[in-house]
């Protein structure tokens, strides 16, 4: 069996551990993959980390150096089709489905008679459903022979454009940790960081813009000091809303209490989450929510508004964190003051942290993928044979 797999960026980490696996286990199994990676970032993400290649530990295909944003349309448009249309998969998965080259994909490898798939991890909850986009999505999905769907409202936001769940398969999401890392070390880190005597610190990380509801966040941590006035906030990342932000702060007394960190990872992010009282995600929008993973995986628990992807499968209420309504920043500031007493106990809240996140890792969503595409060719050569 032949695959081929197409993704945006080389940025994405977690697709590099995910894709590393997909290459170890296939090659395990006598399956030959291909990679094609359309270009190494986005100007999004550039303030967050830089493009580390050692993560991809599989030989893959670069189409474009630099930013997405920068490569002209009808390039990109002429090089995927050429490439798609050479490539011998079996079963191609296209990078998305959202873009015109996507389209462009699935039109020749329909014109080869090649089936294809698509990655989606869209809910319901990220944006509108509009009438025309929703024709839209509507096509390309039921013209798709399978969706990888990452989580439980991913494939509930294929299945509401009429994908049957025979063709719509979970592929759980999976945090790219350091190669050295070990559960039994961060439990360890996490008991000797995280003290309680200390004061509450809240953490938040990842891009600093509107969609993440930061103004949210903060407007709920200053409630949140009447009951805690030694808590800290700690910001950490980059983005266009940082200077709304700081004046926010500013106006509301705050700066002593709230820190912006700036962009950190590896070993100096993940100190952050050993000794934060929990992470918070006041997010409108999140497809999934890999910080989540990544507080869970060092015994962070977590406070998370119930629009991001991740709730159904990472919140269990009390044990690894909290939901609470998006908007509802009286709610957010409550969870907040909850969250030191509930989680009083470091040690216990740390291994229900770990012991809960530990399947949700790169081995199981890797072979996730390659079962997927193992059903869409045997529903394939079962139609020949019927015909």
């Amino acid at each position: 069996m032949k695959i081929a797999i197409w993704h945006n960026i080389l940025w994405s980490r977690y697709k590099a551990v995910v894709f590393s696996s997909v290459y170890r286990q296939a090659q395990a199994t006598n399956i030959k993959v291909n990679f094609y990676q359309i270009a190494e970032t986005d100007t999004n993400r550039t303030s967050l980390s830089p493009v580390d290649q050692s993560w991809h530990q599989y030989p893959f295909t670069l189409l474009f150096k630099g930013a997405s944003s920068e490569i002209p349309a009808l390039k990109l448009m002429w090089k995927a089709a050429k490439l798609t249309w050479r490539d011998p998969a079996d079963v191609t998965i296209l990078a998305g489905y959202e873009r015109p080259v996507v389209w462009i994909q699935a039109l020749v490898l329909s014109l080869r008679g090649r089936p294809f798939a698509l990655f989606c991890d869209s809910t319901l909850f990220d944006q509108p459903q509009t009438f025309w986009k929703g024709i839209a999505k509507r096509i390309i999905f039921n013209w798709a022979s399978g969706i990888f769907s990452y989580g439980i409202r991913a494939k509930e936001y294929v299945n509401y454009y009429g994908v049957p769940s025979s063709r719509s398969f979970i592929r759980c999401q999976a945090a790219a940790l350091p190669r050295e890392y070990s559960a039994q070390l961060a439990l360890e880190e996490r008991i000797t960081s995280a003290d309680i005597d200390s004061p509450p610190r809240f953490l938040y990380v990842g891009r600093l813009s509107t969609e993440k509801s930061l103004d949210h966040l903060i407007l709920a941590f200053k409630q949140a000091l009447g009951s805690n006035p030694r808590a800290h906030l700690v910001i950490v990342g980059k983005g266009p809303s940082e200077p709304q932000l700081r004046k926010l702060v500013a106006e509301l007394g705050i700066q002593e209490q709230v820190l912006f960190e700036g962009s950190k990872f590896d070993s100096e992010l993940f100190n952050e989450y050993s000794k934060a009282t929990c992470l918070v995600l006041p997010s409108h929008g999140e497809p999934w929510g890999l910080v989540v993973n990544e507080a869970l995986s060092y015994g962070c628990p977590v406070i998370v508004s119930h629009r991001c992807g991740c709730v159904p499968e990472l919140v269990v209420e009390g044990k690894t964190g909290f939901s609470f309504e998006w908007g509802n920043v009286a709610q957010l500031a409550e969870r907040m003051n909850a969250a030191p007493a509930a989680f009083a106990d470091i040690a216990n809240t740390a291994r229900a942290c770990l012991d809960h996140i530990a399947r949700f890792n790169p081995d199981l969503a890797g072979r996730s993928i390659l079962d997927g595409c193992k059903a869409i060719q045997n529903a394939r050569l079962t139609r020949k044979l019927k015909d």
